[in-house]
């Protein structure tokens, strides 16, 4: 069932139950979200911003690059994210996976650090889209000379 937020908030919370790895594809920002809730000591829990792929197989070799002595996981659960960081957080999904990784022995400064990567990202995206920035074009331009 799709909700206010433009998603089945329901299947997502059971997907951060479940998942090993997790991937948010935020529709703002070009960077994702990458989650590995796998440990193996001294191997902990992760939380990044990585780059786009082309394919699940390129998704992970790069999984493998990340955490070579973890072994590949079966699968990689993803979701679509369209609204803004802001709603991710009000709608419970960032609670939930913090709670998870918290559980797991994550450090809340290394949590903390990628949701202020999200706010800024989503800044500079905000502000780029304003100001005709780069992947950005203005449809108005101010006149050169004084306002009449």
């Amino acid at each position: 069932m799709t909700d206010d937020y433009g998603v089945d908030l329901e299947e997502i919370l059971r997907v951060i139950d479940r998942a090993s790895v997790l991937i948010v594809r935020f529709e703002i920002l070009e960077p994702r979200l990458l989650v590995d809730f796998r440990t193996d000591p001294p191997d902990m829990p992760i939380i990044r911003l990585v780059d786009r792929v082309n394919s699940a197989e390129e998704r992970f070799r790069h999984l493998k690059s990340l955490r070579p002595r973890m072994p590949l996981p079966d699968r990689i659960l993803s979701f679509p994210w369209p609204r803004a960081i802001r709603a991710f957080e009000e709608s419970g999904i960032w609670e939930k996976i913090e709670a998870r990784l918290l559980s797991l022995g994550s450090e809340a400064d290394d949590i903390n650090a990628i949701q202020q990567q999200l706010h800024d990202g989503e800044r500079a995206v905000t502000v780029a889209a304003i100001t005709g920035g780069e992947g950005f074009r203005t449809i108005w331009e101010r006149a050169n000379g004084p306002a009449e």
